[in-house]
């Protein structure tokens, strides 16, 4: 299952704790972000698998993110990771287009699960 994955977290130490999560599990990080502005710039860049993208960032959150990186390319394939008591964002995030949702702190195989069945 070796699946170009754009990872977006404006915490480093997440952004790498994922990354290595992917690693072990026959996954390539296609590329990074830090904020939902760079998460739209890389995903028309890098053109990735799938996007892991946090909610909660400055400059532009995840979900409005999320609703860019459809409008461009609506085929898309998005998780949606959110820390605990946001909850709430998870029927607007699907709405938006997101596959599948993932809590924080983010646990390996809840991850991978949600990969497979969005990627196959």
């Amino acid at each position: 299952m070796a699946k170009r994955i754009l990872v977006v977290d404006d915490a480093a130490f997440m952004r790498m704790m994922i990354g290595d999560i992917l690693k072990k599990n026959d996954c390539t990080v296609a590329g990074e972000a830090a904020n939902g502005s760079e998460a739209v710039e890389r995903y028309k860049a890098l053109k990735p698998d799938l996007t892991l993208l946090d909610i909660t960032m400055p400059e532009m959150d995840g979900l409005q993110a999320l609703k860019e990186i459809r409008a461009y390319d609506p085929s898309a394939r998005v998780i949606m990771l959110s820390a605990l008591g946001q909850e709430y964002k998870t029927a607007e995030c699907i709405q938006a287009g997101a596959a599948d949702f993932v809590p924080k702190p983010v646990q390996s195989a809840r991850l991978m699960t949600a990969i497979k069945k969005v990627c196959g």
